[in-house]
Parts: C-alpha cells; sequence; structure tokens
C-alpha cells in the first residue's frame, strides 16, 4: 500500500513550508516535494505606488537580507532615471552588499547548520540547537555570534541602523561616510578575517571530512549553474554580469547584461507551491534547472581577486573530482569562502582614500518606463524588475526570488536524500533531520524562522493512501 509522508512546519510568520515524501508498495521513496504554502503578493500590492517607494517597501519581504532587496530596488531605480550613479556610491554600495553577505552566511552556517555538522544527526533534538554548540564548542559559537555582529555593525555604521535601512536610494545613497566610521570598520573588518580564517580551517580540516556521504547524496547531481561576474570574469555581488556554466564547466551564456535577463530565464509554476520554478529557456522546463547562490558564484567565477579567498577558492575546487563542485552540501565550504571574500574586499575598499568623496548622489526623475536591477542576495541571484507610468506609478512588477531560481534543484534534492536515508514505514529521527538538513545546505529565505532557533519547528505525519495517520514524530522550540 502506497504511503505519504508530510512534513509541516510549526506556523511561523517569516515562512511556512511543507515537505511530502511519497513510498511505494514497498516502502521506498517514489517521489519528494518541496511545498512553499505561504503567499505575500509583494508584486500586486506595490501597483499604483511611486517607483521611489519600492527600494524601503521592497525591502520588507526579507528581515535577514533586506538589503539585497535595498540594492536590486534601488540599481531597477536607477535604470529608470537613466543615470550612472557616482562611482563612490556604487562602491559604498558595494560595501553594505558585502557586510549583508558577512551577517547571513555568519548566521547560516553557526546558528543554522553547525548543530548537525558540529553535534550529529542522531544528536538528541533538545540539544541539537545553537546552545548545544555553546556548550560543546563554546570559542566557536562566540565567534559566530561575532563575526555576524560585525557584519551588522558595518551595515548600521553605513546605514543608520542594521534592519532595512533607508541610507541607500535611487541614484546612490544619501550621506557619505565619514573617516571616523571608516576607521572603525577597519577594525572590525581585521578581527572579523581573524575569526574567519581559523572557522575555515577548523571546518576544512576538521568537519568536511567527516561528511563523505552526505557529501555524496545530498543534492549531487548535475545542473546548470547561474549568477553575476565581473566584467573580468571574478567573483561579484553588487554589480557584474550574468554567466551560466553548464555541469560540465562549460560557459553557455556569458556576460548577458541585467536588461536582457528575459532572454535566458523563464519562470514556470506549479500548484502545490507558491514559489515561481525558474528555469533557462533554450533548454526549456524543467530540463533548464539550474542553481544559484554562493556554490554557483564559486564555480562561475575565474577568480576572487583577494589573496586568502582565492587560495580558499582553489581549495575548494579539489573537493570533488567533477568540475564544477555539485554536491549541495559543499554551499557551506562556499559560504565560508564568499565570507573571507567579504572581508578581504571590505578592507581594500576602505583603503582606497577615493571611499571619502562627498558626491554620493545623482538626482533625476525618470527617463524610462522600464528598469531592471540585479544583485547577489547571500542565497544567489536577485532580480527585481519595474514598469512604471509616465506619473512615475508602478504598473508591473516582477521579483525573481535567489531562492526560488534554487527551488528546482531543491526539490531534486530532497528526493535524492530521501531515497537514501528513508528505509522503512517507521519514522527516524535522523531521517527527518537529513532531509530538512538538505534543504538548509540552500538556506533558503523561507526559513527565515528557523534562523532564531537553527532547528524547524516540524510535526512529520506518515499516512496511508486512505489519508489514515500510521506514525507521527513532532520536534517543538526546545530542538
Amino acid at each position: 500500500m502506497s504511503q505519504t509522508i508530510s512534513i509541516e512546519p510549526v506556523t511561523r510568520i517569516e515562512g511556512h513550508a511543507r515537505i511530502t515524501i511519497e513510498l511505494d508498495d514497498a516502502g521506498k521513496v517514489d517521489d519528494a516535494k518541496f511545498h512553499l504554502t505561504q503567499f505575500r503578493g509583494f508584486e500586486k500590492f506595490c501597483e499604483g505606488r511611486p517607483y521611489r517607494e519600492m527600494p524601503a517597501l521592497t525591502a520588507r519581504t526579507c528581515g535577514i537580507c533586506p538589503v539585497s532587496h535595498l540594492l536590486a530596488s534601488s540599481k531597477a531605480c536607477d535604470a529608470l532615471l537613466c543615470v550612472r550613479i557616482p562611482e563612490v556610491a556604487m562602491e559604498l554600495r558595494r560595501i553594505m552588499n558585502l557586510a549583508q553577505i558577512i551577517q547571513s552566511h555568519a548566521l547560516s552556517f553557526f546558528h543554522l547548520s553547525s548543530p548537525d555538522l558540529l553535534l550529529g544527526w542522531d544528536c538528541p533534538p533538545s540539544e541539537r540547537n545553537i546552545f548545544g554548540v555553546m556548550f560543546r564548542f563554546p570559542q566557536l559559537a562566540r565567534e559566530g555570534i561575532r563575526l555576524r555582529q560585525i557584519g551588522q555593525t558595518i551595515i548600521e555604521m553605513l546605514g543608520g541602523k542594521k534592519v532595512h535601512p533607508t541610507w541607500v536610494v535611487p541614484g546612490g545613497v544619501s550621506e557619505p561616510l565619514t573617516e571616523e566610521k571608516r576607521k572603525s570598520m577597519l577594525v572590525l573588518v581585521d578581527e572579523g578575517l581573524d575569526i574567519a580564517k581559523r572557522t575555515y580551517a577548523f571546518y576544512k580540516d576538521d568537519v568536511v571530512p567527516k561528511f563523505k556521504d552526505e557529501a555524496k547524496h545530498f543534492g549531487n547531481f548535475p545542473t546548470m549553474f547561474l549568477s553575476l561576474v565581473s566584467p573580468q570574469g571574478r567573483l561579484e555581488h553588487y554589480d557584474g554580469l550574468l554567466r551560466i556554466k553548464d555541469s560540465s564547466g562549460r560557459i553557455v551564456e556569458d556576460m548577458v547584461p541585467s536588461s536582457e535577463y528575459e532572454s535566458i530565464i523563464g519562470e514556470a509554476v506549479e500548484p502545490f507551491s507558491y514559489m515561481k520554478f525558474p528555469y533557462y529557456k533554450p533548454r526549456g522546463y524543467p530540463n533548464g534547472m539550474y542553481r544559484v547562490g554562493p556554490l554557483a558564484r564559486l564555480n562561475n567565477c575565474d577568480s576572487c581577486g583577494t589573496p586568502f579567498a582565492d587560495v580558499a577558492l582553489a581549495e575548494f575546487r579539489t573537493l570533488q573530482e567533477s568540475k564544477p563542485v555539485a554536491s549541495s552540501f559543499h554551499y557551506h565550504y562556499a559560504r565560508l569562502v564568499e565570507i573571507i571574500f567579504a572581508l578581504e574586499s571590505i578592507d581594500r575598499l576602505l583603503n582606497d582614500p577615493s571611499i571619502l568623496n562627498t558626491f554620493v548622489r545623482a538626482r533625476a526623475r525618470s527617463n524610462t518606463l522600464d528598469g531592471v536591477g540585479i544583485s547577489e542576495a547571500p542565497r544567489g541571484t536577485l532580480i527585481h524588475h519595474y514598469r512604471i507610468n509616465d506619473d512615475g506609478l508602478m504598473t508591473w512588477m516582477n521579483l525573481v526570488i535567489a531562492t526560488g531560481h534554487n527551488n528546482l534543484a531543491m526539490n531534486k534534492g530532497i528526493k535524492q536524500v530521501a531515497q537514501k536515508y528513508v528505509k522503512a514505514r517507521k519514522l527516524q529521527e535522523g531521517m527527518l533531520n537529513r532531509v530538512e538538513a538538505l534543504i538548509r545546505c540552500y538556506d533558503p529565505c523561507l526559513s527565515c524562522a528557523s534562523h532564531a532557533w537553527g532547528q524547524m519547528p516540524l510535526q512529520i505525519e506518515l499516512r496511508d493512501a486512505q489519508g489514515r495517520v500510521v506514525d507521527t514524530m513532532t520536534r517543538g522550540n526546545d530542538g
């Protein structure tokens, strides 16, 4: 008799999702799906609003990575103005984006993923959380908290507050950087880089060797990879051009301007999820599956362009014989490399005397009715596309969210993990956690609620074909 396992989170306002695993008559996994069950409708309720409100309004999409939406939205508005913002404004925006990469990646790695990586899949749920990490690895936990604080503090120094700053505006930024803040940031960057290098060495030498089996089965399959790169092909998070590599590492699209993203990216919908399914247009849906985020960015770039990050990138590329690195388990590794890159890049930018220039905003009114802005959010490529009328009011908006790009891959990855670890009709804690951990590799935005504890509160039900509950497992806020 066929059965269905349904993994349902306790309702949290930041994100609601469900995983269903279909078992065949022999009790083996036949299929698995990831369902986004919340609907927010930002694209619709922004219609009719002035375009200048969009950076502040769309930033409310997320409380963890509002800077990503702030920047992509402001870049779309820059396109509507038809202005090139001052060079110093571009670099200041870049610093804020890099600071967000630091804080978000630190949150994902230390708070969300390290309980699994450091305490083990079968550690009791009441202990497998950030507090368990603090008890067993106190220095690592303290440094993880501090590293995120460093990123948040830099954002606050630039924007006036840590969450939803209004400093980034159409045409540039609202205020220049002061010498006092520059000096304070440089001190923070030095401290952060020391922490990041220690964490990277510990993870590379002590953690990665313990998870060879997971690396083989956690979303380890051939896909394409999408990201921004600089005009020189280097790692890029704020500004650049789109690149797509296939599963063999061959570049299939390169140096695609933001305004032409629709020529390569399509979006499909499925009845089981409110999240869209982007795909590579020339290959169609669903064959055009690709991944985004830190794994994709490191696979796509020719180099990082900073000293230690380039060394770490070379080591990252030895993780698998396959090129590019295919296992989604190595998103964790890629995040640590990007934290190092972000800190080294901020240090370089702050040591450029021109960073204190005071001309930080170009002013204009709208000069075209269509504008696109793209930046790299911590979780991947983020696209804001706006259309306005002659009065400057929004008539249409399309947001291609970073997590959405990974939707096809997350669904395929869940199926792969379930087929490897779900072996019986009796639910096991280790099975539950491995399925959940696959999603954590991608650190999707819809899981913001879980960032607070490092564990998703879950209720899992195993039902037969008639809907009768055969087995249940519940994890509350204590784990």
